[in-house]
């Protein structure tokens, strides 16, 4: 019986298992999302969030701390053939994660569950992101309820229609354009 045992085994060793999480999360902070199983991203997303909580403080001993549970690793892009260091995870997580989350008590993370199975064990797939830009967006186009703004544009476009039918005299109306006759237009009219 596995009473009071936390975790998923994920049908690996524990240090096999540490190993996994580590390289998640690394691969998450290092691309801001990951395509994994859902079992692997619910066993790693609480990890995740306490490493962004730890990096929130900025201070030294938390940055040691982050580097003891999760390794310092490199972040190498390629340009024009070429292995070229950008930085390290520890790094990104302290100066460019942790500061877009200070003002949120948690939740930085989120899991989407994709339709699509995995190749060869038909293992189900999901999406494991990091919350933050996107949203941010959302807030600022965002009005303040769904039926405050219908009334109000209800109520601006009877408005402007009325105006308009009121100032707008017969002679400015468009009238349609008259279509130029050409051989390739006498054609379809016959053709109709």
């Amino acid at each position: 019986m596995r009473h009071r045992v936390a975790g998923r085994e994920l049908s690996r060793t524990s240090e096999h298992r540490l190993a996994l999480r580590r390289n998640l999360v690394a691969s998450l902070f290092e691309h801001e999302t990951i395509s994994t199983t859902i079992q692997k991203a619910k066993e790693v997303k609480p990890f995740a969030e306490k490493l962004i909580t730890l990096a929130k403080q900025g201070t030294l001993s938390a940055r040691r701390r982050a580097i003891a549970l999760l390794g310092n690793r490199n972040i190498i892009a390629f340009e024009e053939g070429n292995a070229v260091s950008k930085g390290t995870v520890i790094g990104k997580l302290f100066s460019d994660i942790a500061p877009r989350y200070l003002d949120r008590p948690g939740g930085y993370t989120r899991i989407i569950r994709l339709s699509m199975r995995r190749l060869g064990d038909n293992g189900q797939l999901a999406l494991l992101q990091l919350v933050g830009k996107e949203e941010t967006a959302k807030k600022e186009g965002k009005s303040s309820g769904r039926k405050e703004s219908a009334k109000k544009t209800r109520g601006t476009k009877v408005e402007q229609s009325a105006k308009t039918v009121e100032t707008s005299p017969a002679s400015e109306l468009k009238k349609p354009k008259e279509v130029e006759k050409t051989p390739e237009t006498d054609k379809k009219a016959e053709q109709q």
